[in-house]
């Protein structure tokens, strides 16, 4: 079996912890390991890890690459030019497969944040639609419903087959009294975006049903690279797998999902999952409250105090404070697309950025210019890199660097500083026993962390 990990998404209904360059699948919302890592070790307890894709924007190829790394250099990851929704994106990683495929696989295709911790009945649900794949159907994973949701879309079966039903159609996101009559019906499942065919038959309902689709990505070749091709890409219809194909197609069935299932898709539904105190509050970080009951409370940095409230969720980052209803958390999207439409860039990036060797702080930024402080834990060090558009100039706070500047090693101590000018080689590195601290300041026409040309990497970035 093969699998393919959809992981493009930017998580709007969770800012501002989800940002634009650092999405909710990256996250970690219930343990140490984020969904991205969960989704990728839930699979490979039963998929070869070399079988299992990851497709990703080309932004986050990166992130999700050293978070897969984590559990298996095997991973295979691909990374969109650009965003076209989830049907490009299949239908890409489909063909990626059926490059190398021997014979005629099963693939199950699932999103990135889904939060699904019993796995042996998650397994029970890929053995019970197996035999329904092998018989030409794309089987859907549908969700009992528990209450009625306005926020899931619906699928309505229609007779038994084997352990699953015949699909009848995809329905859209309902009103509460719909919602109600399709919980009374028993008839309608939470779709959960959880898909499971032979590739060929993927393919056939593409060329039938999204031909502007297939057509291009024929003339992909994946043989030495794991990026799609722009040109190709943008010629492609942005549309997702529901509305190109499932609500199309008459070979769809569903098998009802037999473990536990939470797509985090707003705050309220973290705030579902998180243990209660005795007032029903979720608290997390500095916080101090009096007479506040049945909220979501999340401090980062700064020291939060709420008194008198109840079914709230406020949340604080190092640069934004988002409160809502806890019952309206799904809203946050809007305030996100009207920080969007400011071209904000609290939706871009968080001030404090971790990496594999440590982490940075943006202080301050303008035209031309951005000022970070960067920590360098003991014996890590950054690629050696190059940018086409900036400077960069460094001064020791704490600690002790070794500096690679074009061919030659530097030692500086505490206020000692450093210039690198553009295009030049260059790495900034620890390689002694406390943490290293200091103060870059870049200059230029382009100031982006696109702006990095790796050439050498302990951490598998080239």
């Amino acid at each position: 079996m093969k699998a393919i990990i959809l992981a493009g998404g930017s998580g709007s209904r969770l800012w501002p912890l989800s940002r634009e360059m650092y999405p909710k699948q990256l996250l970690s919302v219930d343990n140490d390991t984020s969904l991205l890592q969960q989704t990728f070790e839930r699979l490979t307890k039963f998929i070869n890890p070399k079988d299992v894709l990851t497709i990703t924007n080309v932004k986050h190829f990166q992130d999700i690459k050293l978070q897969l790394n984590k559990i298996s250099k095997e991973n295979v990851v691909l990374a969109e030019p650009l965003g076209r929704n989830t049907a490009p994106a299949i239908a890409c990683s489909l063909e990626y497969f059926n490059q190398r495929q021997k014979e005629d696989d099963i693939v199950i295709i699932l999103p990135s944040d889904h939060l699904i911790k019993d796995h042996e009945a998650f397994d029970k649900t890929v053995r019970m639609a197996k035999p329904l794949a092998e018989m030409g159907y794309i089987v859907t994973f549908g969700i009992k419903p528990t209450y009625p949701e306005t926020g899931y879309g619906y699928i309505k079966t229609l007779k038994p087959l084997l352990e699953g039903f015949v699909v009848d159609k995809f329905v859209e996101k309902p009103d509460v009294q719909t919602a109600e009559k399709y919980l009374a019906s028993g008839q309608y499942y939470w779709n959960g975006g959880i898909f499971m065919g032979k590739i060929s038959t993927f393919m056939k309902e593409f060329e039938k049903f999204a031909p502007e689709i297939s057509k291009q990505v024929i003339d992909l070749n994946f043989a030495n690279t794991s990026q799609i091709e722009y040109s190709t890409y943008e010629k492609m219809p942005s549309i997702s797998i529901d509305y190109a194909i499932m609500e199309k197609s008459d070979k769809v069935a569903l098998v009802e999902l037999q473990s536990d299932w939470n797509d985090l898709g707003s705050w309220q539904s973290i705030y579902n999952i998180k243990e209660k105190d005795e007032n029903g509050n979720v608290l997390t970080g500095k916080v101090i409250t009096d007479n506040v009951k049945n909220s979501f409370i999340y401090s980062q940095k700064e020291l939060v105090a709420v008194s008198g409230l109840e079914n709230i969720i406020l949340v604080e980052t190092e640069d934004a404070i988002m409160a809502c209803g806890l019952n309206s958390s799904q809203n946050v999207k809007n305030l996100y697309e009207k920080l969007k439409q400011k071209q904000s860039d609290t939706i871009k990036l968080h001030k404090t950025v971790f990496r594999p060797w440590g982490y940075y702080t943006c202080m301050n930024s303008g035209e031309g210019y951005l000022t970070k402080t960067i920590c360098v834990l003991p014996k890590h060090k950054l690629s050696i890199q190059s940018h086409n558009h900036r400077s960069e100039h460094w001064v020791v706070l704490e600690g002790q660097a070794l500096v690679l500047k074009d061919g030659k090693e530097y030692n500086l101590y505490q206020g000692d500083s450093i210039d690198i000018p553009v295009g030049m080689k260059h790495s900034l590195q620890n390689p002694y026993d406390k943490e290293l601290k200091i103060i870059e300041v870049q200059k230029g026409d382009y100031i982006s962390e696109d702006d990095i040309i790796r050439y050498e990497d302990c951490y598998g970035r080239v």
